[in-house]
């Protein structure tokens, strides 16, 4: 299943060259992934004030074009599940105007409870359950 969510590059984004700064980049990621967990079910806030913490624990990030103001663009996210305890977002960042991909993403991340350990909530772990195995 692939989830998309609509941005529009905003100038404070941008930096001295007139493109989005690298950095950037990695909040359009993390708030698609939020929306993603939220609109299956997911409270990210909910799960962390019962000091349950999603964490990522990996990106790897492929830069393929750099996008400036006013462009229009989404975010897709696509869940992968890695194993009993680790999942992954596949995500591309996507240039409305011509479809372009501007970046791909992996992120890959677990859950851990107030002790620091691994685990995965029932949330977390129905949301992934139909999600292949690497």
């Amino acid at each position: 299943m692939t989830f998309k969510v609509d941005f529009k590059v905003r100038h404070y984004e941008c930096d001295l060259q007139g493109i989005v700064n690298n950095s950037v980049y990695f909040n359009y990621l993390e708030h698609a992934r939020h929306e993603f967990l939220f609109a299956n079910g997911v409270d990210f806030a909910l799960l962390a004030k019962q000091k349950v913490n999603l964490v990522v624990i990996r990106s790897e990030v492929d830069y393929k074009h750099s996008l400036v103001p006013e462009d229009e663009f989404y975010v897709s996210v696509e869940p992968e599940r890695i194993s009993r305890l680790k999942f992954a977002f596949k995500q591309a960042i996507v240039r409305k105007s011509d479809e372009k991909i501007m970046l791909q993403a992996r992120v890959i991340g677990t859950s851990v409870n107030e002790k620091g350990r691994p685990f995965l909530p029932p949330e977390m772990d129905n949301l992934f359950k139909n999600c292949d195995l690497n």
